[in-house]
């Protein structure tokens, strides 16, 4: 564009030079107005490529991230690299720790909605509690995005867009690690986590769903009262006293659940069980290579913020973005545990 302008304006000069009529004068005052002109167009056009670039960056959006439980450290985590990015995206950033509690993170709304956030990004402890007052954000005409754990269907037209892990197929790719490893079947227990909360639902349904049709018995399964490894433990203790020797295998909803269940066999002697759980965080993977855990299936939580990012500048500036945003799952095995990348949690 600027060589059209440069090689039009060359021609004009020449053009100008050429005729009889005109004087020197005039034709040096031409070639400044030209090249005034030609200045202000590509000031205009520097100017129109800045704006772009500061709406495309997330400059002045104001986002108000609400946090599950900073004392869980998925979220935790989450949360600082959701901060990380966001400085570097020039978002005003936010964040609110609901502490599991429903109530929290109504009030936590409640403070964006005040605040005048232009957009909010959650991770509910109770998604169905929070509808209420995500309704009211989307009256506000606040953008409202969920984080790694979605609403139920009929809910879902009060958020704009969801990015997380899909929990379903988290479940299937555990019932299908078990399989692989007893195709003749074998005995399993299943330890949930939070009771009732949608990271647990899903993977519970694709865990049973991934069993269909398989040789594979359910001996018992429990959920956790909280994502807590001492609840995973002495569920998994109780399962021993209760079934003993008949455990082949155990799937666990989370790595660090995993960990108070590896406590609870080796206490029993038992360190012949098959171990699966979910997550990717730095315990499961140091199980996996000490061979204390089978598999891990790993999500990646800084994509995950990324993708959430990402899709509130666009929803905020108007731009097409992705409403169901699922995240890549890896099947973490002592195999290729050391060619993926080691997590930061």
């Amino acid at each position: 564009m600027k060589k059209m302008i440069a090689l039009l304006l060359a021609a004009a000069m020449l053009s100008g030079l050429a005729a009889c009529g005109n004087s020197g004068a005039d034709t040096a005052e031409e070639a400044t107005e030209s090249t005034a002109s030609t200045e202000e167009a590509e000031a205009a056009e520097d100017t129109a490529t800045e704006t772009e670039t500061s709406a495309a960056s997330g400059e002045g959006i104001k986002v108000g991230w609400i946090v599950q439980d900073m004392a869980n450290e998925s979220q935790s985590y989450s949360c600082r690299i959701a901060e990380e990015q966001a400085a570097e995206l020039g978002i005003d950033f936010t964040y609110y720790d609901q502490a599991g509690d429903a109530q929290k993170a109504t009030d936590a709304i409640s403070t964006c909605i005040a605040q005048g956030m232009d957009a909010i990004i959650i991770n509910p402890a109770d998604p169905q509690a929070v509808v209420p007052a995500l309704m009211e954000a989307k009256e506000a005409g606040i953008v409202v995005g969920l984080f790694s754990s979605d609403l139920a269907e009929e809910s879902q037209q009060y958020r704009d867009f969801f990015c997380g892990t899909n929990d379903t197929m988290a479940g299937e790719q555990a019932a299908e690690a078990i399989i692989a490893q007893f195709p003749d079947g074998c005995n399993v227990v299943e330890i949930g986590g939070q009771s009732g909360h949608d990271a647990q639902v899903k993977r519970s349904d694709g865990f049973e769903a991934g069993l269909e049709g398989s040789n594979i018995t359910v001996l018992d399964s429990q959920n956790c009262d909280a994502w807590a490894t001492e609840d995973a433990m002495a569920i998994m203790e109780d399962f021993i006293v209760k079934y003993g020797d008949q455990i082949d295998a155990v799937f666990c909803h989370w790595d660090n659940g995993a960990t108070g269940v590896i406590n609870a066999l080796a206490n029993a002697g038992r360190e012949d069980v098959y171990i699966v759980a979910v997550d990717g965080c730095s315990a499961g993977y140091d199980q996996v290579k000490a061979g204390t855990q089978a598999v891990c299936i790993s999500q990646s939580f800084s994509n995950m913020v990324a993708q959430s990012l990402e899709c509130a500048i666009a929803a905020v500036n108007g731009d097409s973005y992705e409403e169901i945003n699922w995240i890549p799952l890896d099947t973490v095995t002592a195999e290729n545990v050391d060619s993926l990348p080691y997590p930061e949690w």
